[in-house]
């Protein structure tokens, strides 16, 4: 099955109908591959999450969290699927990266088709800063590039 990310949308967010990430689900595995670059980023580490929709990106709600889970670290195996990690934007101001997860949930009743894939101006601390919102949101700062997942053709 492919899924893709249409539309990534940058600070400001303008959207970009033509710009494209792509995650990869195969039937029969649990394995996803999310493939993704982003540019005009801050060099820095940078929080990246799917996030609840209200009216696309210029509206998104919380971390997609079905379950009701804490926010810890992409790798804890009791989590929500919206926790995805940081990204790393280097000196070139862009992010490229895979990530592969097994608890993204691409059919229903949770599927992220439609949800928004966001990435944040700050590091996910995964819980462990001590500040109120490192449990629900990592801490990771203000939105500034998100996208719309929806079905590849």
């Amino acid at each position: 099955m492919g899924i893709e990310m249409r539309g990534m949308e940058w600070k400001g967010f303008d959207l970009d109908p033509n710009s494209l990430a792509s995650l990869q689900a195969c039937e029969g595995t649990k394995q996803k591959t999310i493939d993704e670059s982003v540019s005009e980023l801050e060099p820095n580490l940078h929080g990246f999450h799917v996030h609840a929709t209200t009216n696309g990106c210029m509206s998104t709600g919380p971390h997609f969290n079905p379950s009701g889970k804490d926010h810890v670290a992409p790798e804890d195996e009791i989590r929500h699927p919206g926790d995805l990690g940081n990204v790393i934007a280097g000196d070139d101001v862009t992010a490229s990266f895979t990530i592969f997860d097994s608890q993204i949930p691409v059919s229903v009743p949770n599927s992220i088709i439609g949800r928004a894939v966001v990435v944040h101006a700050d590091p996910d601390d995964f819980f462990t800063g001590g500040h109120e919102l490192s449990k629900t949101t990592g801490n990771a700062g203000a939105r500034v590039a998100c996208g719309i997942i929806g079905l590849q053709e």
